[in-house]
């Protein structure tokens, strides 16, 4: 979990309707979460939790470009930010991933997202995964970057239902296992 810097803060309270309204929110409590407006800014990419979380993990670990992340633990949703306009782009590597794409919802222009404050705690509602530490630079590899990670993850989190439903138990995955030879001891 991360906190917002006094950049990121700006950035993010400039997309909203009252920016200096918001900022004041803020800081008045700076847990109090804030409905700000997609599309002018930035859009945002949902997904269901469990996916969203094994996509952190996977962007992370690949050292992929993706910006500021939200989670929302009571719908169980986590929020890629990007660059606004990028649904395009985003559809476009979507399509040369796979014919059928997991679950999403894209919120750009007449759609808003809620956003934690600057400091949320554990047991938030809502909680930076990566909080906007400024003004995110454009890079149009952010949307890709999302569209492989978007797919690679469903994937992999479909083969572990599927061994999950093959093997319901540890023992019974152990059971499946071929038996050693001894000739290799003697």
């Amino acid at each position: 979990m991360q906190r917002m810097t006094r950049s990121g803060m700006q950035w993010l309270s400039a997309a909203a309707d009252n920016p200096i309204e918001c900022r004041q929110v803020w800081a008045d409590d700076p847990r109090m979460p804030c409905l700000l407006p997609t599309g002018r800014y930035f859009d945002v990419l949902s997904v269901e939790q469990r996916l969203g979380m094994e996509m952190f993990d996977r962007l992370l670990r690949s050292a992929m470009p993706f910006g500021p992340t939200v989670v929302d633990r009571k719908a169980q949703r986590v929020g890629f930010f990007l660059s606004s306009r990028s649904r395009e782009t985003f559809t476009h590597y979507l399509e040369r991933e796979t014919s059928s794409p997991p679950p999403y919802r894209y919120l750009s222009k007449d759609c808003a997202v809620v956003v934690p404050g600057p400091i949320s705690l554990a047991d938030d509602r809502y909680q930076w995964l990566r909080a906007p530490t400024r003004r995110p630079e454009a890079n149009p590899l952010r949307p890709v970057a999302l569209a492989t990670a978007l797919v690679a993850s469903a994937e992999l989190l479909a083969r572990i239902d599927r061994f999950d439903e093959q093997y319901p138990t540890p023992y019974a995955a152990v059971a499946a296992l071929p038996e050693e030879s001894n000739t290799d001891a003697e």
